[in-house]
């Protein structure tokens, strides 16, 4: 999770990204790598350090949010998961790595490039045991932290469902009558368990993905193709 007693501004880590009032034009062997904060973060900073890089300064709980790989032309930049997104979408980072479920969420148009396997867990809808969500008779009720990816889910079912935003615990949402199901992010399934709740359908896989800006893609090809050689041989060695 984002570390403690501090914000990150957006755009002002955009623009210093972008580095305004200097010069622009990118170096074609540079490439900077946005990585997501949190539950990825650990299993990716172990897979840089598998495939070779020297990642000693952000082992060392820096509050830096940009670092320098030594010996090398690669900046990483730690960041939230939609936030990844959005510097690579808007090319201050060439690439990212970020969870399946924040690119189901918040889409974006760049390159899905590598399934790096890890951090899998997967979309489940869920409800109270002994609960019909399909074949009834009124519009269920879904809560849930990924409104675009349960409206998408129920669309392929040509069902029309009544989403309901939740920022905490989606859990409470069925217990209290506030919805007939939830739709969430399920690794054990021991929370829902524990709560008297059950999956009644898995609605898609999540695991970390490696993601390229549209453009990175064509003037810095070489130097990506050789990061993500790079890190597929680190993973080969996990």
């Amino acid at each position: 999770m984002p570390a403690g007693g501090f914000g990150i501004d957006v755009e002002s880590v955009a623009e210093s990204l972008t580095g305004k009032g200097a010069e622009t034009a990118p170096c074609r062997d540079s490439v900077r790598i946005a990585l997501t904060k949190g539950r990825l973060e650990k299993k990716t900073l172990a897979l840089l350090k598998a495939s070779g890089y020297d990642i000693s300064e952000l082992e060392a709980g820096s509050r830096k949010l940009i670092f320098t790989l030594p010996d090398t032309n690669i900046e990483i930049v730690l960041a939230k998961a939609a936030d990844v997104i959005t510097y690579v979408e808007h090319g201050v980072c060439d690439m990212g790595v970020v969870g399946k479920d924040t690119i189901m969420e918040k889409g974006g148009s760049f390159y899905e490039m590598v399934d790096l396997g890890f951090g899998k867990c997967r979309f489940a809808l869920a409800t109270k045991k002994g609960k019909q969500v399909y074949g009834s008779y009124k519009t269920p009720v879904i809560a849930t932290k990924y409104p675009n990816v349960t409206r998408s889910f129920f669309a392929r079912k040509n069902m029309d469902v009544e989403t309901i935003k939740i920022e905490g615990s989606v859990e409470l949402a069925p217990l209290l009558e506030l919805a007939d199901a939830i739709v969430d992010i399920v690794e054990t399934g021991s929370t829902l368990k524990e709560n008297g709740l059950e999956v009644i359908e898995d609605v898609a896989p999540i695991s970390a993905r490696v993601i390229v800006n549209l453009a990175s893609a064509k003037m810095k090809k070489a130097a990506i193709e050789k990061v993500i050689a790079e890190l597929e041989q680190g993973l080969e060695k996990e």
